[in-house]
């Protein structure tokens, strides 16, 4: 299982070393000849969202991420990345972000949640954190709730997070990303 890292801004180091802990080789996408490695999948880490569309667009790379999104490419989106594949930036996932939603820095904090499709109990670190301010279709589905506001939510092989789970040491919603790559993998003949 090959899974790109978008590393342009941000937490992506983390992201790399769970996932590489679950068995799964890494390579971090930051021009557009990186994207065109072969891939099972697509992490968009926290970060700065603003910088990361600018760099997209710049590098060449935002058609070409939209467009295998679009065409079911399984990405992981964590706090700034699920702000991308919001409506008015990618757009490839029917939801409206409300951006820095807890505030400042200061306003970080640490919780435990149910995140449906993997389970209870999971740690949710959020850092300067989004939320799902509005479902904008049937499509995505809402999968964890923190304080009444949607903090996580799925739309066919997209899940997107307003936390940090790269940053815990629970490794189940990385693990449940790779089950859905592998879902979409052809079988190896």
């Amino acid at each position: 299982m090959r899974i790109a890292v978008l590393a342009l801004q941000g937490a992506f180091i983390e992201h790399e070393q769970r996932l590489r802990q679950l068995g799964a080789e890494t390579f971090e996408v930051r021009q557009l000849k990186d994207w065109e490695q072969p891939k099972d999948g697509l992490v968009l880490p926290g970060g700065e969202s603003t910088v990361q569309m600018r760099l997209l667009s710049r590098l060449g790379l935002l058609g070409p991420v939209r467009e295998a999104i679009a065409g079911g490419l399984p990405v992981l989106a964590t706090c700034a990345g699920m702000i991308l594949l919001s409506e008015g930036r990618l757009g490839t996932m029917d939801i409206r972000v409300l951006r820095n939603a807890y505030g400042r820095q200061s306003g970080s904090f640490h919780t435990t949640g149910s995140v449906e499709g993997v389970g209870r109990h999971v740690p949710m670190t959020f850092i300067r954190a989004p939320y799902i301010e509005r479902i904008l279709s049937d499509r995505p589905q809402p999968v964890a709730n923190v304080g009444g506001h949607i903090v996580a939510a799925r739309q066919g092989n997209q899940i997107a997070t307003a936390f940090h789970p790269e940053l815990d040491p629970d490794p189940r919603l990385h693990q449940y990303f790779l089950d859905i790559c592998a879902e979409r993998r052809p079988a190896e003949v």
